[in-house]
């Protein structure tokens, strides 16, 4: 459904180019924003996952021996005894395959 004509006869391109215009100088300038591209690998992301996993293991770790005496029975610490026990060595000795060149 086409929209109605704004006068009596309808609006050469030139008219419609100048409205447009006309309507982009009086508005707000358009601001958009683009995230940063990530140009890193996917070896160099993989270990920069794995670094960050070891650093919140830390985290968890000291959580874990911080807890007090009576919630060392609880959810909470059987989850974090559970995160302290994952052994993320293994994980940061796989090296991630090169690709095409691009590595």
């Amino acid at each position: 459904m086409s929209r109605p004509p704004l006068g009596d006869k309808p609006m050469t391109n030139a008219e419609r180019q100048a409205r447009h215009r006309d309507a982009r100088a009086t508005a707000r300038p358009v601001i958009r924003y683009r995230r940063a591209a990530d140009h890193r690998s996917r070896a160099q992301r993989w270990r920069d996952a794995v670094a960050v996993l070891i650093a919140l293991q830390a985290e968890y770790r000291t959580w874990l021996e911080a807890l007090p005496d009576n919630l060392q029975d609880s959810a909470t610490a059987q989850a974090l005894q559970a995160i302290d026990e994952l052994d993320l060595d293994e994980l940061q000795a796989i090296e991630p395959p090169r690709g095409f060149g691009r590595d």
